[in-house]
């Protein structure tokens, strides 16, 4: 993403300062511990990490449709993965998937005026000019299956290839009873955003977590390098989307 781009703001979505939360890390890098050699590694060196996000509805008999996108863009820098760039939209989704009490922070009101999710999905995509690109995210098959029937809106996010926090955090952390966002920001002590389940904030916290990951998994485990990580937690199959509200978003 160029630098002008960071610093644009438009109707459909906004890039912003990572202070804006105040529940993440300020000063435009997400700190914590400091990332150990993991690093150095020169493949890893290149890469331009997307965290992505998505709120969405989950129409019966059909695949879930997104009405929010939050993207983080990180780069190593030094031992820390610092924001390059952000990016969040409402997306109007199609008449079959209607917003319903069930989101969180979202409502149907919303949305009634937003551009559908082909169209906020290629003004990001549009964004995304300084490859390699690894995409991640908390239950990475939600956003790959999202990403891979929008594909046309999109190309570039959705061939890049993902990592997934949860399967990350799997072998970072044997043995724990559950490993959804919640279970895990507790776990690590990250602090819950007030508006947890909206997009944004929750591809911020994903952030947070990836750095918290790859610290741990290097202390804990000795990875080094991002071949190891695309092992352990690279996307799983894009096919079979899931069908439930709470396992997705």
């Amino acid at each position: 993403m160029s630098r002008s781009e960071q610093k644009r703001r438009g109707s459909a979505a906004e890039l912003t300062d990572v202070t804006d939360t105040g529940q993440i890390p300020s000063g435009g890098d997400l700190k914590g511990p400091s990332m150990p050699s993991v690093t150095d590694d020169l493949e890893l060196q290149k890469v331009t990490f997307i965290l992505i996000d998505f709120e969405g509805t989950t129409p019966k008999n059909h695949p879930a449709e997104p009405i929010e996108v939050g993207a983080v863009m990180l780069r190593p820098a030094g031992a820390v993965l610092a924001e390059v760039g952000r990016f969040t939209a409402l997306m109007r989704p199609p008449a079959h998937a209607p917003v319903t009490a069930r989101q969180v922070g979202i409502t149907a009101a919303m949305v009634a005026d937003r551009p559908p999710a082909g169209v906020v999905l290629a003004e990001l995509d549009s964004g995304l000019r300084e490859p390699p690109y690894v995409a991640v995210a908390h239950h990475a098959s939600t956003e790959a299956n999202i990403l891979a029937r929008y594909a046309a809106a999109c190309p570039v996010l959705a061939a890049a290839p993902m990592l997934c926090t949860r399967r990350l955090a799997q072998h970072t952390y044997p043995g724990l009873t559950s490993y959804n966002l919640d279970a895990l920001l507790a776990h690590t002590r990250i602090p819950v955003p007030a508006d947890r389940h909206r997009a944004l904030p929750d591809a911020l916290v994903t952030a947070a977590l990836l750095q918290r990951l790859l610290t741990d998994g290097a202390a804990r485990h000795g990875w080094s390098r991002l071949s190891q990580l695309t092992q352990l937690a690279g996307r799983p199959a894009s096919g079979g989307a899931d069908t439930t509200q709470d396992a997705l978003f």
